[in-house]
């Protein structure tokens, strides 16, 4: 590599290090080409990589990650407790109920009510509007059959929440359990999982290959 691509690229890693740090919301490839247009799209992806092995070190307090598809500086989760002291976050309580259709949604999705009812065994439509109004599922369409119900799916803040690059990164039933019992997501308090799902485990296993 030339000198002066050397340092093309190191400024490149500034430039970008400054606006996904200051970005509210994770950034796509996409939006920051846009933004950096004076440079190619495929150095721009190689810098973004390199400050990722940069940051992929446990001494350091921040790392980059990619949820949905985009890239946000997050603090690592073993911090997390020193950070809430500092910045007090509003705590959102989920239900047992409303984790255990959040899940069905997410493993079985596109998926319509009838059918989480169904798995559930009990009315879910205030859970539901409680999931859409949290902004962690959305309506998808209508599905092909009489009556033409509505389809539900998890949506790109329900990635971001659980630290998903993509649905096909979608942990397992017990890595979901893992990560809300350990507080990964700031804004929920602990709420353990025991015995959600009990119904439609070897289902979802089956789907998503647990390792558990």
């Amino acid at each position: 590599m030339s000198r002066r691509i050397k340092v093309t690229a190191c400024r490149l890693k500034s430039i970008l290090e400054s606006l996904i740090f200051i970005s509210e919301e994770p950034m796509s490839l996409d939006r920051l080409c846009s933004i950096l247009q004076e440079y190619d799209r495929d150095l721009i992806r190689t810098c973004i990589l390199q400050l990722q092995a940069e940051y992929d070190n446990p001494e350091r307090g921040i790392f980059l990650a990619e949820v949905a598809k985009r890239y946000q500086f997050r603090t690592r989760e073993e911090n997390g407790g020193y950070v809430r002291r500092l910045v007090k976050t509003k705590t959102s309580r989920f239900s047992q109920s409303a984790l255990e259709t959040l899940a069905i949604t997410a493993y079985r999705q596109p998926i319509t009510r009838a059918e989480i009812e169904y798995l559930r065994g009990v009315d879910s439509g205030g859970v539901i509007k409680t999931l859409l109004e949290k902004k962690l599922i959305k309506i998808l369409g209508k599905k092909d059959i009489p009556g033409r119900p509505l389809i539900y799916g998890t949506t790109r803040y329900f990635l971001e929440m659980f630290s998903l690059r993509d649905l096909k990164s979608l942990p397992t039933l017990r890595e979901i359990e893992d990560l809300v019992v350990e507080g990964t997501y700031e804004q929920q308090e602990e709420l353990p999982l025991e015995g959600i799902l009990q119904t439609t485990t070897d289902e979802t296993s089956t789907l998503t290959g647990d390792k558990g």
